[in-house]
């Protein structure tokens, strides 16, 4: 049996990918989702593999609060998506049936500090289901499924020129997007570099330049990758395995050093590497991070009133912003997307991003894909 809303037909269950124990993942009919108040119930059409689900795959929810927890059975993992809007819950207004959205992660409760200071991807009452708080794919069911259910609060609208591919992406450029603000906001015509030519690293490089970043240096180990963060506008790239980046990066500004670094390789040296990139009053962001603890040497960052800031997610509705920036063509987010899978390859997709295999980078998973 289905209900008829609209002009979609709305199941009463769905296929959906669930956790068993660590890396365990079965393919189950579940209960299609209703949408509450200010929230719409989404047809999901395409998603893509983020490095943080494979980490919630293994090692639980959510795998990267507080070390982990139990593994929570029956949990649909996944967050980077974009669908189609079929079902409005009470009061909303702010969409429409039938238009095609990309999600961020983070709805925040509303009610705590952090919230009201617009860091609800810090929100004090994360995973309090019932305060308000939900992050899909962490605390919440996540997109690796035919519906979802999402907070207006966290949907973007998509151009129609915009393939749903690309539209899986807005996420990860709102991530670097949010670093980008949270040093302060690029200045046009200041020097940034980006570690590491992963998604972030990559998506860092083509927001930097939009926001009119000069020069934009990448620096990492893959030749093919770090071509592709040229296509994306970086004005240098460095081959960590031929030259040092510190040494680079001197030799590149005159050695005046940067007043901005987006850490995006988790290497367990990076933030000392950053330090010595930044001149005194530098600002480093770090949207990545080593999987044990490492030294830093905090005397020089002392000494040279040198700025730390880790970020979470995408926030400050940054995901906003930077759909504005791929929807005016301002950079091709489309280079980094890979490969493609159909729904009942997801854990083919995801052993393709989890070994790079093909040197995969996003791994798309499309309803629609044969």
């Amino acid at each position: 049996m289905a209900s008829q809303t609209n002009a979609f037909t709305i199941p009463k269950t769905m296929k959906a990918w669930v956790l068993g124990g660590p890396d365990e993942l079965s393919l189950v009919e579940k209960p299609v989702p209703e949408p509450g108040r200010a929230e719409v119930l989404v047809r999901i059409d395409a998603i893509a593999v983020c490095a943080t689900d494979i980490e919630i795959i293994k090692h639980g929810l959510p795998a990267i609060i507080d070390g982990g927890s139990p593994f929570n059975k029956g949990f649909t993992p996944g967050h980077e998506y974009m669908g189609t809007v079929v079902k409005l819950g009470p009061t909303v207004d702010e969409f429409e049936i039938g238009d095609r959205i990309t999600v961020e992660v983070h709805a925040g409760c509303g009610r705590c500090q952090r919230c009201r200071e617009g860091m609800y991807t810090s929100c004090l009452n994360y995973g309090y289901r019932e305060k308000g708080h939900r992050a899909n794919g962490f605390s919440t069911d996540g997109g690796f499924a035919e519906y979802a259910v999402n907070s207006v609060n966290t949907m973007v609208h998509v151009p129609d020129d915009m393939s749903d591919e690309e539209a899986t992406l807005v996420v990860t450029a709102g991530t670097a997007m949010y670093g980008l603000d949270v040093m302060g906001g690029i200045i046009a015509g200041e020097p940034v570099v980006v570690l590491g030519p992963g998604p972030i690293g990559l998506m860092g490089v083509g927001v930097a330049k939009a926001l009119g970043a000069s020069p934009v240096i990448l620096t990492g180990t893959r030749e093919r990758r770090l071509e592709m963060g040229k296509r994306l506008g970086a004005d240098h790239v460095v081959d960590v395995t031929k030259e040092d980046a510190v040494e680079a990066v001197a030799r590149l500004t005159g050695g005046k050093g940067v007043h901005y670094v987006l850490e995006c390789s988790g290497a367990p040296n990076a933030l000392n590497e950053a330090a010595r990139m930044v001149n005194r009053g530098g600002r480093i962001c770090l949207a990545a991070f080593p999987a044990e603890p490492v030294p830093v040497d905090l005397a020089y960052l002392v000494r040279n009133n040198i700025y730390v800031f880790g970020i979470r997610g995408e926030g400050r509705s940054a995901t906003h912003r930077a759909a504005a920036l791929m929807a005016q063509k301002r950079f091709d987010a489309k280079l980094i997307h890979t490969h493609t899978f159909g729904l009942p390859e997801v854990p083919t997709a995801i052993k393709y991003a989890r070994e790079r295999i093909e040197d995969a980078i996003k791994v798309v998973v499309k309803m629609s894909a044969s």
